[in-house]
């Protein structure tokens, strides 16, 4: 694996899953694999659980880890052919060269800037590292995907799925800002991978890209889709047109116990953070049927397969 960006990069969704519940029962099986490589990390954005999980899995496997927040560092130019006469002095060709100078593995996270869906689409600050990267890179969130929490979700999924094909629903829940589709987009892509009924639902205007969304089915009735739902995955997410923006905050799309007792006795699924009493009511994030917290923690396994796949097949 030389590039981990989606879901498309896995040859084989279930083998790399069950690759990261068997690091997570033997977590330094693998100790010495990383020895004398670096891994470095790029911090376009804030992040809290990509930033500790990713640390943590590259010392499981003996990695040294080298991590930049890029807003301590001077801008980087992305654009080509541009006349470099204002407040960027490097551009992202010789940046990427001389980090992959230093690195054996580079992790980029980069958000959407909400303003340009075309040029948010094209992934275009992930996809422009990747081009001129001499090492292979993962990304730790890019402004349309989140690949790294969504294996960490399906194998959460996983561990907890009492039947042979579990009923799954992403849910939209209300947000007092515009953010990114990135989880919602990547989480969808997962599912449509693996074997789970995947339901979407969210208000009219909230509609996922059709490029994402495919065939899944869709439903603006939050309580049809919740009934019987075996996982109840909230997340929000800003509006494709006008793109990037709040079309309202409705709080009766947030979820609650009586939502949850529509399920089939549900387990309550967010990647964290999430903002209580707006998208999730208290007694669903603190009721044992709340996984969020374990989720968090499948954050190491899933970049330890990832890193591990990288530094076995990568070159």
């Amino acid at each position: 694996m030389k590039r981990f960006t989606s879901v498309y990069d896995v040859a084989d969704v279930e083998a790399l899953v069950q690759d990261a519940l068997q690091l997570k029962s033997d977590p330094f099986a693998f100790e010495g694999l990383g020895k004398h490589k670096t891994l470095v990390l790029l911090f376009f954005n804030p992040s809290l659980r990509t930033r500790l999980s990713t640390q943590k899995a590259a010392q499981h496997l003996g990695l040294s880890v080298i991590s930049l927040d890029t807003e301590n560092s001077w801008k980087l130019e992305f654009e080509e052919q541009v006349i470099m006469n204002a407040d960027k002095p490097e551009h992202v060709k010789e940046a990427a060269a001389v980090i992959s100078q230093y690195a054996d593995i580079i992790g980029i996270r980069a958000f959407p800037g909400l303003t340009d869906k075309e040029k948010d689409y094209q992934d275009f600050v992930l996809e422009q590292f990747i081009r001129f990267a001499q090492v292979p890179v993962i990304s730790l969130e890019s402004a349309i995907r989140h690949p790294l929490q969504s294996l960490a979700d399906l194998m959460t999924i996983r561990e907890h799925q009492r039947n042979s094909k579990p009923k799954v629903v992403l849910s939209w829940t209300p947000h007092p800002r515009a953010l990114p589709q990135a989880v919602a987009n990547s989480f969808v892509e997962w599912m449509q991978k693996a074997e789970v009924e995947l339901l979407v639902t969210h208000p009219p205007g909230y509609e996922l890209d059709p490029s994402f969304i495919g065939n899944t089915i869709v439903t603006h009735n939050q309580e049809e889709a919740l009934s019987g739902a075996d996982f109840v995955y909230a997340k929000n997410w800003s509006a494709l047109a006008p793109y990037g923006q709040v079309l309202h905050c409705d709080p009766q799309w947030m979820i609650d116990a009586r939502k949850m007792s529509l399920t089939r006795q549900g387990r309550f699924m967010h990647c964290l953070p999430t903002r209580r009493n707006v998208e999730v009511h208290d007694e669903v994030l603190d009721s044992p049927h709340s996984l969020v917290i374990e989720q968090a923690q499948n954050r190491i396994y899933a970049a330890q397969a990832v890193l591990k796949n990288m530094l076995l097949y990568g070159k």
